[in-house]
């Protein structure tokens, strides 16, 4: 049967046809959706979110030990946390087949960089697999599998965004069953203590030579031809912008493109008086072919190294043109908490208060944008608490009461943890506060330890932020009502003004989440108005102002008692749900 599936439900379509028994992953743009297209299949494959990728990542490398194949997915940044194991398991390998997912986000749609994972590929000396759409996710997949068994490797099997999210036709096919190997102690390979690991370190070198020389022949490269006088390389996503950009070029198309096929480059480059080599952000296969003494290309001189590549921009790069301007730029949108957003009030207190916060990674990192303006910094996950606290050790304890961390629930069971630890520890003042809408919002809701509920839809335990505060040494921790406006106020001036650790629960769902509770939208008396715009500061879309400058509610936004803030925030008490006589 022929569907069109976009490249993460293709992974997922994978795992199933080619006999995975262990998916993890911690959501992540744009790499969540692998996993939650792998639970449909949880007849078949054990499927879960973890804490962080890097437990994702032990977990993954543990079902390998355990015989059977196993998946990891995650974001480009999700494996800068899950590194260290990863420069490990090179050296250890598995039983089982073990491919490690790495979705890129080129053009950083909804990431703070656009790192290039191919680097860490040649940084662990692990094969990279580079799919160009969905039905080659789906056949790479099951290659890749082939290749962590013959070689006794991880992969790292790496998607991009528009590969990710896009749909490209699939031809399915049926599940294949791979037996599990039976477990056997083998300390001298997986206890890499340094005698066992100068060991492996030399076996993981010839690994790479003789995965470099199946490179050489592997059907995952292959050229494609066309016009003889026009040579381009390419891999990945950026093969589909650049054969759509010349499409009557001969290509040499890597699927396998590390460790890099030196020679047969080589053989493809003499055939040509100039090669232009295609491909996003760095210029990975540039520096191979430049360190083989391969001299008649043509890449990141023309090629930008910085955003996301399409057609039109390899087009013109090649041809020196630009075209950019004969189509009708899209009008930004710039993106906002949404009505009814439990975070809201957080950022609004702290904004008329005139304290700073150091903020994470997560819908609320929006608080940054006017009106609210309520960040300072926001660096990656977890981060929020130990730059607070290193500020407050650099500036001084007075500087705690003009200066909170701001965390997701989410984020907080991810990275937060161990800062909160570490602030207790080190007697610091620092207020926390966790904005728990009991859900990880940003990246579509997905389910983590402080929810109750596992990926496969089954209750479990559900973690206390409170007594897990407690039993580091915060003495005061409490739980907010994010939705009253006066509670979030009281709770963190009288935060700020404790000369210790304070962790404050800031607790109200996520309003997407429970639309049956919105009730009738606020409307606002216009006859009492006054136009303090007291009610605008609050950011939300749902309230404007008309013409003479008072307070208006659009009834396609607000989601009435639920939310409630402009009317608590209101001088003159002229927003209210309207009367139903």
């Amino acid at each position: 049967m022929r569907v069109l599936l976009s490249g993460n439900e293709a992974v997922a379509r994978g795992c199933y046809e080619h006999g995975v028994k262990v998916a993890t992953a911690y959501p992540g743009t744009p790499s969540t959706e692998i996993l939650e297209n792998v639970v449909k299949y949880k007849d078949d494959v054990y499927s879960q979110w973890s804490p962080n990728e890097k437990v994702a990542f032990e977990v993954a490398m543990g079902a390998s030990f355990g015989g059977v194949r196993t998946l990891v997915a995650m974001k480009h940044v999700g494996l800068n946390v899950a590194a260290d194991p990863l420069m490990t398991s090179t050296s250890v390998g598995g039983d089982g087949g073990f491919v490690i997912v790495t979705a890129d986000d080129p053009g950083m749609h909804s990431s703070q960089n656009e790192q290039d994972n191919r680097y860490y590929a040649k940084f662990a000396k692990i094969p990279l697999v580079e799919p160009s759409d969905s039905q080659e996710v789906l056949d790479f997949l099951g290659t890749a599998y082939e290749i962590s068994e013959q070689f006794g490797t991880p992969v790292l099997f790496r998607l991009t965004t528009r590969l990710s999210h896009a749909k490209t036709p699939v031809e399915l096919g049926e599940r294949t069953e791979v037996a599990q190997k039976e477990y056997v102690k083998d300390t001298s390979s997986r206890v890499v203590i340094p005698a066992h690991a100068r060991r492996l370190h030399v076996k993981v070198e010839k690994r790479l030579e003789a995965i470099r020389e199946y490179a050489e022949t592997s059907p995952l490269n292959r050229v494609i031809e066309g016009d003889p006088k026009v040579g381009v390389i390419s891999s990945g996503i950026s093969y589909q912008y650049a054969r759509d950009a010349l499409p009557e070029a001969t290509f040499l198309k890597l699927g396998l493109s590390y460790p890099f096929p030196v020679e047969l480059a080589r053989k493809f480059c003499e055939r040509f008086e100039t090669v232009y080599v295609v491909e996003e952000n760095e210029p990975f296969i540039e520096e191979f072919l430049r360190y083989a003494g391969i001299t008649n290309i043509i890449g990141r001189e023309k090629i930008p190294a910085c955003g996301e590549l399409n057609q039109r921009i390899v087009r013109d790069s090649i041809s020196g043109e630009d075209t950019a301007g004969e189509k009708t730029p899209v009008p930004p949108r710039p993106p906002v908490l949404c009505p009814g957003c439990p975070h809201r009030s957080t950022f609004y207190t702290l904004n008329r208060l005139k304290i700073g916060s150091t903020s994470d990674i997560g819908c609320y990192t929006l608080g940054v944008m006017p009106p609210l303006e309520g960040i300072d910094t926001c660096i990656c996950m977890g981060a929020s608490i130990g730059n607070s606290l290193g500020m407050e050790k650099a500036i001084g304890k007075e500087f705690a009461k003009k200066m909170v961390a701001v965390i997701g629930d989410s984020t907080f069971v991810h990275s937060g943890m161990t800062g909160l630890a570490d602030v207790a520890y080190n007697k610091g003042a620092t207020t926390v506060i966790v904005v728990d809408n009991s859900i990880t919002a940003m990246t579509g809701h997905q389910d983590h330890a402080g929810t109750g509920t596992t990926l496969m839809g089954e209750s479990t335990t559900k973690l206390d932020y409170i007594k897990l505060a407690e039993s580091v040494g915060v003495k005061d921790a409490r739980r907010v009502n994010a939705f009253d406006m006066e509670a979030v106020k009281t709770a963190i001036k009288e935060a700020t003004d404790n000369d210790e650790a304070t962790l404050l629960v800031m607790e109200g769902p996520c309003a997407l989440q429970v639309r049956g509770q919105w009730g009738p939208a606020l409307v606002v008396d216009s006859e009492n108005c006054t136009a303090c715009g007291l009610c605008l500061r609050l950011g939300c879309p749902a309230i404007s102002k008309d013409e003479d400058g008072k307070a208006t509610i659009n009834p396609l936004f607000c989601v009435g008692e639920f939310c409630s803030m402009c009317a608590q925030v209101c001088p003159v008490d002229c927003i209210a749900v309207p009367d139903k006589s």
